[in-house]
């Protein structure tokens, strides 16, 4: 594939975001088609926490959550540069917590788990935890604390992409995509010609190519944004997540005194209702570890769609000759957008993919094997 190619890319969070601005970046002629819907990028609270979220079964995920970790502090710093704009990055880390005695168990086994895999987390009672952070309350007992995991502005990193795709050359193109093919993206009001199409659609994806079919599903996560009033504690200035009596939290500050409270997950299909069990559900968990939020402001409360696979590892290179994916991200699209974009970039030089466990190729199981997991970041 020459540097000059013609390249459309279908979706325009922050994976095709991340796509069409590498790309043009490195040379290619490039269109992003996007029908103006809310994606889920603008919903996510932009946890970086490959270590955080670690499962076992999900070593290969892990594996390469870092691997884009590892990128990101470049991946920002092109950004502002290219942008004008701030890229959103936060470096403070993530304190992992626990309530009761089934959730510090729960700790217990994650710590031993990255112990296993040669990674250490510093373990932390509840005292030392509210010296790192006063804002949590007297129920937190112990916690783990990750340096290493960070965060971003989830909407502030994509008015920054879109900038800086923008000022790369991009052409920004409204339209639906309807079905993807070799040479061409068929959509609502016509055709988008081009050599190489790239499927960022998210949780839509699986609707444009027969390689997709059955393999991407829409997970729910509903998410609260709250703001700390002048008379309230600030915000934590690290992530805070859960679990909290065994259900799965997690407080992201915002830079502005923001809070972002999240995520419900549910297979709902494509219902984006926001549900008065989630937002109780939500703020009585991230209550339970800063009891201060009772005095913050409730500015959002607003539900995405995640893209699931059977096994959480997105779907990442070629489904056929001039048709690639890179979809499937479901609560790390902003921790592997990265690594995404140079896997996508190698694809178009022929170079080899720096996301191989990620290769579409891998066993296409029916997506209602959900294997679980954390909420999206």
């Amino acid at each position: 594939m020459s540097q000059q190619s013609a390249v459309t890319v279908v979706g325009g969070g922050i994976i095709g975001l991340a796509v069409a601005w590498k790309a043009a970046r490195a040379g290619h002629r490039v269109q992003l088609v996007d029908a103006g819907e809310r994606a889920a990028s603008w919903v996510a609270g932009g946890m970086l926490a490959p270590v955080a979220e670690a499962s076992p079964g999900e070593e290969e995920l892990l594996e390469l959550g870092s691997a884009s970790l590892r990128r990101w502090p470049e991946f920002a710093a092109e950004l502002a540069a290219d942008s004008g704009l701030p890229a959103g990055l936060r470096e403070e880390g993530t304190l992992v917590v626990g309530v009761d005695g089934a959730d510090r168990t729960e700790l217990d086994m994650l710590a031993d788990h990255l112990a296993s895999l040669g990674r250490s987390v510093t373990r932390l009672g509840g005292r030392e935890l509210r010296r790192a952070e006063p804002s949590l309350g007297p129920a937190v007992r112990r916690g783990l604390e990750v340096p290493g995991d960070l965060a971003v502005d989830n909407r502030v990193a994509l008015a920054a992409l879109r900038a800086a795709a923008a000022a790369a050359g991009v052409d920004f193109r409204d339209g639906r995509a309807l079905r993807v093919r070799p040479g061409a993206v068929e959509l609502s009001d016509g055709t988008a010609h081009c050599d190489v199409a790239v499927i960022a659609a998210g949780a839509h994806s699986g609707d444009l190519h027969p390689g997709l079919a059955g393999r991407i599903r829409p997970v729910k996560g509903e998410v609260l944004r709250l703001r700390a009033r002048a008379t309230a504690l600030p915000p934590p200035t690290r992530t805070v997540r859960g679990p909290v009596h065994g259900r799965q939290v997690y407080l992201v500050p915002r830079d502005d005194g923001g809070l972002v409270v999240g995520a419900t997950q549910h297979d709902a299909g494509f219902d984006l209702d926001v549900t008065v069990g989630g937002v109780r559900d939500l703020l009585v968990d991230a209550e339970r570890l800063v009891p201060g939020l009772a005095e913050y402001a409730l500015v959002e409360a607003i539900a995405g769609l995640r893209p699931g696979t059977h096994d959480n590892l997105p779907l990442i290179g070629e489904l056929e000759p001039g048709v690639l994916a890179a979809t499937g991200h479901h609560r790390n699209g902003f921790l592997l957008a990265p690594i995404t974009a140079d896997a996508v970039l190698a694809a178009l030089s022929g170079a080899e993919s720096p996301a191989t466990a990620a290769d579409p190729g891998r066993g296409a199981r029916p997506v209602s094997d959900d294997r679980g997991g954390q909420p999206c970041g």
